[in-house]
């Protein structure tokens, strides 16, 4: 198995809706269009024409960039998708002009970003919508 990686692919709501359904347990479909059209980059990964990697790099239109919804298939985890999913979003952002590159994760996910460089911030967050 070879995996390819792609810099801006703009995969099709479909293959984003279901490598979501798998790797965040949400069946809701969503139109991606939107988002990425808006977005710094996005990356994905590839198993032929299967997209079962994705990272978001979205952008304040200055310096700061923020990675959003990294995401690997689960069979797929364990094989440093995820990883080259990141450090390729991390190169990306820095040459398209961003000079933060900030990145919100869950306290499980703490080894997985430090190991990448990210280190700790405070932060804060407002729930908009129930």
């Amino acid at each position: 198995m070879t995996i390819e990686f792609s810099i801006d692919p703009y995969p099709e709501n479909g293959a984003l809706n279901a490598l979501w359904a798998t790797a965040w347990n949400e069946a809701a479909a969503r139109d991606f269009s939107v988002i990425l059209s808006r977005s710094l980059a996005h990356i994905g990964a590839f198993d032929g024409v299967r997209l079962v990697g994705f990272v978001n790099v979205a952008s304040d239109g200055g310096i700061h960039a923020f990675i959003l919804d990294t995401c690997v298939a689960p069979e797929f985890r364990r094989q440093g998708i995820a990883t080259r999913l990141v450090e390729m979003a991390t190169n990306v952002a820095r040459k398209r002009g961003a000079e933060w590159l900030h990145v919100d994760f869950q306290p499980h996910l703490t080894g997985f970003y430090r190991s990448l460089g990210f280190t700790a911030t405070e932060a804060g967050l407002l729930r908009l919508r129930g």
